[in-house]
C-alpha cells in the first residue's frame, strides 16, 4: 500500500510538471502574440508622427486635417487596448503562478512528508538491525531474496522521491522569480498605459476643438462639398473614357490578329496571351499588392461613409485617400503599361496603368516619371505627390477591372 502510494504521489508530481511546462508554453505564445501587434500598432504611431509632423507649421483647420486626427485616434485608441489587454494577461499570469507556488509548496511538502513516513517504515521494519543484519538473519533462501528485492526497491524509490523534491524546489524557485518578475512587468505596462491615456485624451481635446471649429464654417464645407463631387465626376468620366479606348483598340487588335489575340470568358475586352497572363497574375496578388507610396495611412476609404461635421451629410468615395509625407515618391502597385496621363481639376496630375483587363489610377500628383505606353514595374515611380493649400500630401488611388469600379483596400497589403 505504501508502495502503491509512493507511485501515485510521483506520478502527480511528473504531471503537475508537465502541466506547468505547457501552461507556461501557451502564456509564452500569447505574450508574444500582444508583442508583435504591439509594436505594429506603435510602428503605425511613429509613421503617424513623422507625416503629421511635416504639415504641422503649415496645417489648417481642415476636413483633411481631422481625417488625420481621427485615424490617429483610432489607432492611439487601439494601442490603449492592446495595452490594457498587456495587464489583464499579466494579471492572470500572476494569478496562475501564484496558484502554481501554492501547489508546489503542497505537492513539496506531501513529498517531504512521503519521504519522511518511507524513512521511518524502514527503520521500524528492521528493528533497528543494520542492513547487512538484516538480509543475513533471512530464515531461508526465499526470505532473503525479498528482503533483497525489497531493498532494492526502497533504494529506487527513495532515490525518486529524493530527485523530485529537488526538481520541485527548483521549480519553486523559478516559479517565486516568474511572480516578482511579472509583477515587475505590470508596474512598466501600467505605467505606459497611463502616459498612452493622457496622449489618447490630448488627441480626443485636438480633435473636438478641430469639429467645433468646423462647424462653424459650414457653408464654406458645403461649397467644398459640392465642389468635390463636380471633380469626382470629371475624374469618373476620363478615367471610364480612357477604359474604352483601350477595349476599342484591344478589339481592333483582336480582328487584324485572330489567331493570337482571344477574350476571356467574364472578361470585358480582348486580350493577348501575354495581357491574359499578366491579368490573372494581377488577381492572383490581391490583398498582396504594394502601397502606392511608401509609407502612408487612409484618411478616406472607397465607399459611402458621414461627414464628420455635418449631420445627414453621405459622402461618395471611388477610392482611396492616402496621406504620406510631402515629396513621397508614388508608385505603381504592379506590373503593367502606363495608358493615360491627365490633369484635372482637384486632382493634378493623374496616371493610370494598364495591367491586362485590369486599370489602377494615381491622382494628385504635382509630376510625373513615366509616359503614354511606357512598361513600369511594380514599385517603380510613377510620380511625386502633390501639396494642396491645406498643408496636406495626399495621393488618391483606384482600381478598375474594365469598367467596374473596385475597393482598393482589398487589393494592397493591409497595415
Amino acid at each position: 500500500m505504501s508502495k502503491m502510494r509512493n507511485y501515485i504521489s510521483l506520478f502527480f508530481v511528473v504531471l503537475f510538471l508537465a502541466w506547468t511546462q505547457d501552461s507556461f508554453s501557451q502564456t509564452k505564445k500569447s505574450r508574444e502574440e500582444l508583442k508583435r501587434e504591439k509594436a505594429e500598432v506603435q510602428a503605425r504611431l511613429k509613421e503617424f508622427d513623422a507625416i503629421l509632423k511635416q504639415t504641422a507649421a503649415t496645417k489648417k483647420s481642415s476636413i483633411g486635417q481631422l481625417n488625420a486626427i481621427n485615424k490617429q485616434f483610432i489607432t492611439q485608441n487601439k494601442l490603449v487596448n492592446t495595452l490594457d489587454r498587456e495587464v489583464k494577461l499579466i494579471n492572470q499570469e500572476i494569478s496562475e503562478t501564484e496558484s502554481k507556488i501554492s501547489q508546489l509548496e503542497r505537492q513539496l511538502k506531501d513529498l517531504k512528508a512521503e519521504y519522511s513516513r518511507m524513512v521511518y517504515n524502514s527503520s521500524k521494519l528492521n528493528r533497528g538491525l543494520s542492513i547487512i543484519a538484516f538480509v543475513f538473519s533471512s530464515s531461508n533462501f526465499n526470505q532473503l531474496y525479498m528482503r533483497l528485492k525489497y531493498l532494492r526497491q526502497y533504494t529506487e524509490n527513495r532515490k525518486k522521491q529524493a530527485e523530485q523534491i529537488e526538481k520541485l524546489s527548483a521549480e519553486l524557485v523559478q516559479q517565486r522569480d516568474l511572480l516578482d518578475q511579472r509583477k515587475a512587468d505590470k508596474s512598466i505596462v501600467l505605467a505606459e498605459e497611463k502616459a498612452e491615456r493622457s496622449k489618447l485624451e490630448a488627441m480626443r481635446k485636438d480633435q473636438q476643438g478641430l469639429v467645433n471649429t468646423l462647424s462653424k464654417k459650414e457653408r464654406d464645407i458645403q461649397r467644398q462639398i459640392a465642389a468635390a463631387k463636380k471633380q469626382q465626376e470629371q475624374l469618373n468620366r476620363m478615367i471610364k473614357a480612357a477604359i474604352e479606348e483601350e477595349i476599342r483598340r484591344a478589339e481592333a487588335e483582336a480582328k487584324k490578329e485572330n489567331s493570337t489575340t482571344t477574350k476571356k470568358a467574364g472578361t470585358s475586352m480582348p486580350m493577348t496571351p501575354e495581357a491574359a497572363a499578366l491579368s490573372s497574375s494581377f488577381a492572383g496578388n490581391k490583398g498582396k499588392l504594394p502601397w502606392p507610396v511608401e509609407t502612408g495611412f487612409v484618411t478616406i476609404g472607397y465607399g459611402t461613409y458621414p461627414h464628420p461635421t455635418l449631420k445627414g451629410i453621405v459622402l461618395d468615395s471611388d477610392g482611396l485617400e492616402i496621406r504620406t509625407q510631402p515629396n513621397s515618391t508614388v508608385r505603381a502597385v504592379f506590373d503593367g503599361t502606363v495608358s493615360k496621363i491627365s490633369t484635372l481639376p482637384g486632382y493634378g496630375l493623374t496616371v493610370i496603368v494598364k495591367h491586362g483587363e485590369y486599370f489602377t489610377l494615381y491622382s494628385r500628383l504635382k509630376s510625373v516619371s513615366v509616359k503614354v505606353g511606357q512598361n513600369v514595374k511594380a514599385k517603380e515611380a510613377v510620380g511625386v505627390v502633390a501639396t494642396n493649400p491645406d498643408g496636406n500630401a495626399e495621393v488618391h488611388f483606384q482600381t478598375w477591372k474594365g469598367l467596374q469600379i473596385m475597393d482598393p483596400a482589398g487589393w494592397i497589403t493591409s497595415r
